[in-house]
């Protein structure tokens, strides 16, 4: 029993780190970008979002193949070797002198960071199935926890040198590695595991099979569109501060980590009640209502307050991709609920892609020295009109519940 707990310790530190290591960056991207040498912060928001992309690539590919590789040679190597990478990617980090050596601890990071399933298997694993919904629950307050505490420590000790966020997150995975070696037994044995397989390594098959299924094709689109739309945050979130307002890095994470506070409360406080209350159809309206009026007015905003004043509405927007995902549970056979928790993921993996390599150019045509139009807003604003433009398709979604799929 004390050596399922010191395991489950190790596992919930390392999704505490894969989750603080994503935040930690954000709110250094600018100086970051600044420091190899990508230009003013218009051309830097660029490098970044191929930075960002770059990152949600890997993830994408390699979360098949690391959940493969576990389930054919155990968890214990899988999650040992994920945390090694991350702390020599850190390290990469913080003495990278050049925009190309950043790109490599990115990719790095990013197939690294596909851990997260191969955590969550191990508990699986060692938990029993009566407890297995309270100890997933504790995962995900754990990877919360640290992608709120992210860009605040980012934020903080990168006020006091650049290099000290990512070399804190190097110390971290070092010390949780070690005490991995130490504490973490094998959870899988041998006559449990099955043979890597081809289909481990093709992330896209299931994506494109469930678009083909009746009652699954617009919420999963809808659902896209949102997640792309939101994106915006994560992207510009702390070039478009610093341009239009001239925040420091310290404010930038502390801003980001009231934000994820916010979400984390909106999801876990308010969504619950409101969706018994109106449903989860007029939830996800709402939601998406929210979405557009935080998008609109902060591609307006000039002054700091006005990013405050609407923080609370982004996020109430955030409801929108749990309300729509259990909308979808709903219309899909109980035994195929994993695989659409997968294709779900997976989209919003794709959307991570995407949206960084679309929103940047559109913010340095806007917010680079010499533009015809001035506009650093420019991304929220055509967010919000995507989502403007999609929300027939949302509303077209309380035509559709009731009827089951069978997933592929």
């Amino acid at each position: 029993m004390q050596a399922s707990r010191k395991a489950l310790a190790f596992v919930l530190v390392t999704i505490f780190i894969d989750a603080l290591g994503i935040g930690i960056v954000f709110p250094l991207m600018p100086d970051l970008m600044a420091r190899v040498g990508a230009g003013d912060t218009a051309a830097g928001a660029l490098w970044a979002g191929a930075l960002m992309a770059a990152y949600a690539a890997m993830q994408l590919l390699f979360s098949p193949v690391v959940g493969g590789l576990s389930d054919a040679h155990g968890r214990r190597p899988v999650l040992l070797l994920a945390l090694l990478a991350l702390a020599l990617d850190y390290a990469l980090m913080a003495l990278a002198q050049s925009f190309w050596l950043l790109l490599v601890g990115r990719l790095v990071a990013g197939a690294a960071g596909a851990s997260y399933i191969t955590a969550s298997a191990y508990v699986a694993d060692i938990t029993p199935p009566e407890r297995r919904a309270a100890r997933f629950g504790l995962i995900g307050a754990t990877y919360g926890i640290g992608f709120v505490m992210g860009p605040a420590l980012g934020g903080m000790l990168g006020a006091w040198n650049i290099t000290a966020p990512f070399w804190a997150a190097a110390g971290l995975s070092a010390l949780n590695f070690a005490f991995g070696l130490m504490v973490l037994p094998e959870s899988l044995p041998p006559d449990r595991r099955r043979p890597f397989a081809r289909a481990d390594l093709n992330p896209f098959a299931v994506i494109l099979r469930a678009f083909r299924l009746p009652g699954l094709a617009l919420p999963l689109l809808m659902l896209f569109v949102f997640e792309f739309t939101n994106m915006v945050y994560p992207t510009l979130w702390a070039f478009w501060t610093r341009e239009t307002f001239g925040w420091s890095a310290a404010l930038i994470g502390l801003s980001l980590s009231a934000y994820g506070v916010g979400v984390a409360l909106t999801q876990g406080a308010l969504l619950p009640g409101l969706v018994r209350r109106t449903g989860e159809y007029r939830t996800l309206i709402f939601s998406v209502g929210a979405a557009i009026v935080a998008l609109t007015g902060l591609g307006l905003a000039t002054q700091s307050w006005m990013v405050f004043a609407l923080m609370p509405l982004a996020c109430l927007a955030d409801m929108a991709p749990p309300t729509a995902s259990a909308m979808m549970a709903n219309i899909v056979d109980e035994d195929r609920q994993g695989v659409l928790q997968g294709v779900i993921a997976a989209l919003g993996s794709v959307a991570a892609i995407v949206a960084p390599l679309l929103l940047t150019p559109l913010f340095h045509l806007f917010a680079a020295e010499g533009a015809a139009l001035r506009a650093p807003g420019a991304p929220f604003l055509a967010s919000a009109a995507l989502l403007l433009l999609a929300f027939p398709g949302f509303l077209a979604l309380g035509r559709r519940r009731g009827a089951r799929a069978p997933l592929p």
